[in-house]
Order: structure tokens, then sequence, then C-alpha cells
């Protein structure tokens, strides 16, 4: 029997509360008793819980696993319980989620097991577990769990939204925005249309979903969409660093500033990634999302 690998798999590593809605027990907990968070999820362990804020993007990628290709995995990655790990687990096979693994921490912090699951993506309702993850170059994003949930709309497209700056690329320009104002960042990108941008923290994912694509399945597909604070001219070196890596989007939005949100509720993503926290915030009004806490807008004042 030749022994079981994560090699070549996109490894999704992601926390109970954001598979699952654990918000009521996750209040007992936040409320100073872990002693009564355990004893509610045991009391509730043959009552599933809810599908959370990713739960359709995982299941989605889920579906990309047919016959004899098992090219998705998905571990619990939690800070949660052993005890408590039963529940998530009969929560996931009474909603059709395939899960063989999962790490129960018990309070503390998960990210280090990132490593040696070869994780792709890492996503968590806890923001020092992401801050971790990400210094450890990891994708991973905090999850809004008062995000809304994704919409039903495609049940054969995995729908991912990426922010550019500091998310698809490295925070360079960011930092010459942040420094000197919208006039000197346009003029630094445009000298600089034709240098890539270095790549930033989700580079890795929007790669591994490229590859998963070309895999090929008859009936699963991904849509992708850089959606972007960028306008021209600063729009062309975004396309043209993508064309350099050989990944294509299948939608660029360049909004110049305006809120994103609204664009996003048209997009319909089963999730969207951004590092600034107030187009997050407005993300989450409309779809479900993640901040990655990345770059210059993140650093601790």
């Amino acid at each position: 029997m030749a022994t079981p690998t994560l090699d070549d798999k996109l490894v999704v590593a992601i926390s109970s509360r954001a598979l699952f809605d654990f918000e009521e027990e996750n209040r007992v907990f936040e409320g100073g008793d872990p002693d009564g968070y355990m004893k509610l999820q045991l009391q509730r362990l043959d009552q599933p819980a809810a599908p959370g804020i990713a739960f359709s993007l995982v299941k989605k990628l889920l579906a990309f696993n047919d016959g004899g290709a098992q090219r998705v995995e998905v571990v619990v990655l939690s800070r949660n319980d052993p005890v408590s790990g039963m529940r998530v687990f009969r929560s996931a096979q009474a909603n059709g989620i395939h899960l063989e693994r999962g790490v129960f921490t018990q309070g503390r912090s998960p990210f280090g097991y990132l490593r040696p699951l070869k994780a792709t993506l890492f996503l968590s309702a806890n923001a020092d577990d992401v801050r971790g993850a990400l210094a450890a170059g990891f994708p991973a994003a905090r999850v809004l769990t008062e995000s809304v949930r994704a919409s039903a709309s495609y049940p054969n497209e995995v729908r991912i939204a990426f922010d550019g700056d500091a998310v698809l690329f490295s925070d360079e320009a960011e930092r010459v925005f942040q420094k000197s104002g919208l006039e000197a960042f346009q003029a630094h990108e445009l000298t600089k249309a034709a240098q890539p941008l270095p790549s930033g923290p989700f580079k890795p994912l929007l790669a591994a979903l490229h590859r998963l694509q070309n895999a090929g399945n008859s009936r699963m597909r991904i849509r992708t969409a850089l959606v972007t604070a960028r306008s021209a001219p600063a729009h062309e070196r975004a396309i043209r660093t993508l064309m350099d890596w050989k990944v294509d989007v299948d939608e660029a939005m360049f909004l110049g500033g305006l809120p994103k949100g609204e664009f996003l509720r048209e997009f319909e993503p089963d999730f969207f990634f951004d590092d600034q926290t107030r187009h997050v915030s407005h993300a989450a009004l409309h779809v479900p999302a993640g901040h990655v806490a990345a770059g210059i807008a993140n650093l601790v004042k």
C-alpha cells in the first residue's frame, strides 16, 4: 500500500469557524468559559453545524476530485479541542464535505502545522494565526464571519476574486502611494510598466488554481477576477505582470478607488481576498470576504 502524500495537491487548511457557523458556540468561549464551550459542542455532537463563510469555496474545490484523481485536500486546522473536533467531522459528513484529516490544538496557535501539510491556503477567523501564517510564507486570510454567504448561482464554478497590490502582487507600488500619493504612484507604475511586479502572498494560490483548471474536470471550472483600486495608466503593469507569470485571470476590474462591494456582488465570488480592511469590510456586505494582513497597509503602528 502506497504511503499517503499531499504532494501535488491543492491543500486548503481551514479553521472550524471558517468552515462552519460556530458563532454561537464561540461566544461562550470568548466569554471566558472554554469548559462550557467544550460541553456545548459535546451536547450538540449529533446536531450538524450550519455552513460557514468559506463552506461554498471548500465544497466546490473538493468537486474537482473525481474518480482516481484526488487533486484537492481539505484539512481542518483548529484551535478547538479534540472533543469539539468530533463535531467538526460529523458536521462535514452531514453537509457532504469529504474530510479525512484534522489537527486540533486546544487553544494553541496551529499555523506551524501548515508546513508539514504543504498548505496552499490557510483560512481562519483568528487574526494572530493568519498573521503568523503569512509571515511563514503561506497564503492566508482572516475570514470575516459576518460576511454574506456565497451565492448559489454558479454551482459548477469556483469563483474567486483577488485584490492586486499586497495580495497577488507585492506592496512595492502601494508603498509609493502611501509615501507620496496617487500622482507619484501613477508615475512610478507608468515608468515601470514593462517591469513585472514582484510576487505577493497569494501568487502561489493563483498559480495552483491555474494548474487545477488545466488539469481538467468535465463538471467544474474556475473563474478568477482581479479587483483592484488601480486605474489607467497603472493598469498596464498589473496586466503585464500576469502575462509574465503565464497565469490568466478571467476578469479584471480597475476601479480607480471606487468601492469594490457592488462590483463583487455582480461577480458573485465564493471568496474575495483584500489587504485593506475598509475594502474587506465593504465587500463582506455583499460576498464572502477575507482580510490579508500583508503589506504596508497592515504594519502595526
